[in-house]
């Protein structure tokens, strides 16, 4: 479905090399905004934005720091001048053993999963009007709590709580925040190191829908969020999961 009102837009997303990040990109340059994406795979960036041409715009940005993403921003704003959407997708899932779990590990895990999403906020924000969308990036972990991810579930966790408080902040301006939290993606990552023969029956059990989740399945939501077709919506969680968890 095209959102004409996406025309010409300037879309910001993080972790856009790959998987779902890469499947948005693709996304909202057919929508024919004008998207600024970083990752840290510079090899992979780079691939993607010269196959898109120049309405894509590739910069490697460590997201752990916080002067590349306040230079990033900036960067933006002298060629776009105003924002219109933030996708904050960018985020690793380490399986880590709790009792061995280092404060150092912990800290480097939420300056990516969570503080990077406050600082693009941050920075993104005087540049955003009325109507302008932010997206941030949760994750079905968050329901079903799963052992070995207790650090990559807490960051997920202030996911939804920087998200709902945001958007009663931001909402007077008429800017909308809202989280999308997909299931278990069927991404190149996914699918090289964790999908198995059983890793697939039981997420087929899990779910009410047949079939596994691919990431375009997750870019046409956040499409959608970005589009005024969502304008009375904010603050609000959407699972993207194939009924894997619902109450």
């Amino acid at each position: 479905m095209l959102s004409p009102e996406l025309k010409d837009r300037a879309v910001m997303i993080t972790g856009g090399a790959n998987g779902i990040g890469a499947a948005m990109v693709h996304a909202f340059h057919r929508q024919g905004a004008k998207v600024f994406f970083c990752d840290c795979d510079r090899t992979t960036g780079r691939r993607l934005a010269a196959s898109l041409g120049e309405r894509a715009v590739f910069d490697y940005v460590d997201l752990t720091q916080e002067r590349a993403i306040v230079a990033w921003v900036a960067a933006i704003r002298r060629c776009a001048r105003r924002i219109d959407v933030l996708v904050n997708n960018a985020a690793r899932d380490p399986r880590l053993d709790f009792r061995r779990t280092t404060a150092r590990a912990w800290d480097d895990l939420f300056a990516l999963n969570l503080r990077a999403y406050f600082l693009t906020c941050r920075e993104a924000m005087p540049a955003m009007r009325a109507g302008a969308s932010i997206i941030n990036l949760g994750s079905i972990v968050f329901h079903a709590g799963p052992a070995r991810l207790c650090a990559y579930v807490a960051t997920k966790g202030g996911v939804l709580g920087f998200t709902r408080s945001l958007a009663r902040e931001l909402g007077p301006r008429g800017i909308r925040v809202n989280t999308v939290s997909p299931g278990w993606v069927m991404t190149k990552r996914q699918l090289r190191d964790f999908i198995t023969p059983a890793t697939r029956k039981f997420i087929l059990r899990q779910q009410c829908l047949p079939g596994l989740i691919q990431p375009d399945e997750i870019a046409d939501v956040v499409v959608f969020l970005a589009s005024e077709a969502s304008r009375a919506m904010t603050g609000q969680k959407f699972l993207v999961d194939r009924g894997w968890h619902h109450s």
